[in-house]
């Protein structure tokens, strides 16, 4: 599963690839720095993981991890191939979700592709730019549709939900904007419209600006064109986060407590990333391992035992779960036990997020 880093050039996007991955991706302060896609696996955080690490002393813990790709910066009439518009679409196409880049601080010294700070306009230039490439593909997927409608009228239905996806691209409006019914759903997921992927808006603002962003013009800017879409917007300052991502433990602490913050900037992107994309995780712990292992939301029970081994799913019959909450307020598995906390659950189980679990 991939979360595709987008914005116009020089927002802060491969800064803030460098700060999540530790990854070195190439920075510097001009257009089309980045041109072939870096790529990069980072571990999500968990504050679970470190208190089972605490109990359990495990020989490792293994975190879940989310891969992030830094795709290479926009421009206006990238939909027709201007700048690197068409590597910029293709690349974009291969990812699951996005995490758009906005810049929201002003500096002389670094250069606007565009002149001036504006972060709707800049929102709108990349969105545009995939509305565009959407209308395209829309319009084709209806001409062949009614070319089908002569020999079977089943696709009637199917023009009918590409036309009010057309007219709704056509106010300028993305396509994760409709409330699709399950049947529309069925007939729209295989065009893999990149204005249907699901995004959160990251607010790229100054170290001045990070104790008043709920009131800053710009990050406002960006939460009010994000709630047509009920996306998420996260404010943070790449500059501090690439910094923070150089520190570890009391370090990095007491840097986040002097900047008044209680978690870094990066931490919020890579869980909103990792919720974005419908996954969670669930626990194991044990003296060899303390393992957060990925699956989708709305998961039974047999399959994400399969994430653990095949054999496993093969011969469920049982999930031994306890919550965390409970397994940390008790302090150990046996006075959960005792406590009778420990639940047994069957094959129709749906796994729930925050649960600590033994199959």
């Amino acid at each position: 599963m991939k979360i595709g880093i987008v914005g116009l050039p020089n927002v802060g996007k491969s800064t803030m690839f460098n700060a999540i991955t530790n990854a070195g991706a190439e920075c510097a302060n001009y257009p089309f720095c980045t041109i072939e896609p870096n790529v990069g696996m980072v571990a999500v955080p968990d504050e679970r993981l470190d208190e089972l690490t605490k109990m359990y002393e495990p020989e490792k813990t293994t975190h879940a991890v989310i891969e992030f790709v830094d795709i290479a910066g926009l421009v206006k009439g990238a939909s027709k191939g201007e700048g690197l518009g068409n590597k910029f679409l293709s690349h974009i196409r291969e990812v699951d979700s996005i995490a758009e880049v906005v810049r929201c601080f002003e500096d002389t010294n670094v250069v606007h592709v565009d002149g001036s700070i504006s972060p709707k306009r800049d929102i709108e230039t990349i969105n545009l730019e995939l509305i565009f490439a959407d209308l395209e593909t829309i319009d084709k997927r209806i001409e062949r549709a009614k070319k089908m409608l002569k020999a079977d009228k089943k696709y009637a239905f199917e023009i009918d939900v590409l036309e009010k996806v057309k007219k709704v691209l056509e106010e300028g409006k993305s396509a994760r904007t409709i409330n699709f019914t399950e049947e529309e759903e069925e007939v729209i997921k295989d065009a893999y419209l990149l204005t249907l992927k699901p995004i959160i808006y990251i607010a790229n603002i100054s170290e001045e600006q990070i104790l008043t962003e709920s009131t800053d013009k710009y990050v406002n800017e960006v939460r009010e064109y994000a709630k047509s879409e009920n996306a998420k917007v996260i404010p943070l300052c790449v500059k501090i986060e690439e910094e923070l991502s150089t520190l570890e433990g009391e370090d990095k602490k007491e840097m986040l407590e002097a900047l008044g913050l209680k978690e870094s900037g990066l931490d919020k992107v890579i869980k909103a990333s990792y919720d974005l994309l419908g996954l969670m995780s669930f626990l194991t712990a044990g003296k060899p391992e303390v393992r957060a292992w990925t699956i989708k939301k709305g998961t039974k029970a047999p399959e994400a035992a399969g994430k653990i081994h095949s054999d496993i799913q093969r011969g469920f019959i049982r999930a031994e779960i306890v919550s965390y909450d409970d397994l940390m307020r008790e302090g150990s598995m046996n006075a959960v036990k005792e406590k009778g906390l420990l639940r047994s659950e069957g094959k129709d189980y749906i796994m729930q997020d925050r649960r600590y679990c033994t199959i």
